[in-house]
């Protein structure tokens, strides 16, 4: 290959990467956060702050100073999470983070909620939202800070979670990005990589399933969720015991990951579980969560405002909660020996949750009682879930020799 063509080959290389640049510069130019922060003034994030700088990143984050001395951050939840409500459009916070990783405020923006509709006063919310200021958010991920305790507003509990989602998550990840409270950027794991095994298909009863952890259960009685309350603190809630004998099952709760080929095939049968796998994506994953009791892990909340606002499920610094159109009711548990249960259900993990389904992850029962008249007081109940090693491969990383940036020219003498 003479010079000639060396030098032309990277000037078309350079044209091209330019391109991208410019085309990728199109697309990030105008992020959400641009449009609040003119209508901010910087003395309302911290009291000795007189500028704020531009929003840069990806999702972006502004930096705000008093002179020439960084005091945090600054950026908008919506930017970083799915934010819709119960009205199907977008919250909008400002959620501002100090140097040291520490919540210092937090504005709702923008929202079309329909909370002032049913007579709940807007700064009914923004008190809630209060309630995050002095949180360490490197201390929270550590579990320095004990278990977070949502404050929610009845009437508005699907707008108050997706606010108490939007606000950590999204702090969490800028978090991340600016090293702050001790925190760093997630890392590419090292050392042998899990992934499901595509050709373990057979098709197992229930027992089976239970025994080898294929399916996970979580029963509690009565008098587990009083006692539960009562270690909780808050008079309140203690008040509001659910009656009934202690030991009357409240809820017997099951969950299991069906995109794995034969627990898949175990608990939805055959036609569902094709008629699943033809829906989902590349590497997308999806879940069952059964139940029974006094107490279902639905509730109706998803039928008004669309958001199963009675469990969540959580991988790493992921939240996900599930919205009604990733969801479908099943008639009942397909494998031989299951019982038959209340409520049967599938899920189907959003892609741009990051959900690895040969990690482990944990199913979290929020437990609701009335403390007020526009007040309730939750409880979460952890359901661990770890596939077992039966249905995984585990592979070494592949290392890629270094190669030069223009190993592929081959110059002739």
């Amino acid at each position: 290959m003479s010079l000639r063509t060396i030098a032309a080959a990277i000037t078309l290389w350079g044209v091209v990467l330019l391109v991208q640049l410019m085309v990728a510069g199109q697309v990030l130019a105008e992020p959400e956060l641009s449009r609040f922060l003119p209508g901010i003034d910087p003395g309302e994030l911290f009291a000795d702050a007189n500028r704020i700088g531009e929003a840069e990143g990806e999702p972006p984050a502004a930096a705000v100073f008093e002179d020439d001395e960084q005091l945090g951050f600054v950026f908008l939840t919506s930017d970083y999470v799915n934010s819709t409500g119960y009205s199907g459009k977008p919250i909008h916070q400002l959620v501002v983070l100090d140097m040291d990783g520490v919540v210092r405020k937090v504005l709702l923006v923008e929202h079309h909620e329909p909370i002032v509709l049913i007579g709940i006063p807007e700064k009914r919310i923004v008190a809630v939202l209060d309630n995050y200021i002095g949180t360490n958010i490197g201390q929270m991920v550590r579990g320095e800070l004990g278990e977070p305790k949502v404050d929610v507003v009845t009437g508005a509990t699907v707008t108050v979670m997706v606010m108490d989602d939007n606000i950590l998550r999204s702090a969490i990840a800028v978090a991340r990005a600016h090293h702050l409270s001790g925190l760093a950027p997630r890392r590419k794991r090292v050392g042998p990589t899990a992934s499901i095994n595509p050709d373990i298909i057979a098709v197992e009863d229930w027992q089976t399933l239970l025994d080898e952890a294929a399916v996970q259960q979580l029963k509690l009685t009565l008098g587990q969720v009083n006692a539960a309350f009562e270690a909780s603190g808050d008079p309140l809630a203690v008040k509001a015991a659910e009656e009934g004998p202690a030991d009357e099952t409240f809820i017997e709760l099951y969950t299991a990951i069906v995109s794995i080929p034969a627990i898949g095939r175990s608990l939805l049968g055959e036609a569902e579980y094709k008629n699943l796998i033809g829906k989902l994506e590349p590497d997308q994953q999806a879940i069952l969560v059964a139940g029974g009791g006094r107490y279902s892990f639905k509730g109706s909340g998803y039928v008004r405002g669309g958001i199963f606002d009675r469990f969540q499920v959580v991988q790493g610094d992921a939240l996900i909660r599930f919205h009604d159109y990733e969801h479908k009711r099943l008639r009942r548990i397909a494998a031989s020996g299951a019982p038959k249960l209340k409520d049967v259900d599938l899920f189907v993990v959003p892609t741009d949750q990051g959900f690895d389904g040969a990690m482990p992850w944990q199913l979290e029962l929020l437990v609701g009682r009335l403390t007020g008249p526009t007040k309730k007081s939750f409880l979460n109940f952890d359901l661990l879930y770890t596939p077992p090693d039966k249905y995984l491969i585990y592979a070494q990383p592949e290392v890629l020799p270094a190669v030069g940036l223009l190993s592929w020219l081959k110059v002739d003498a």
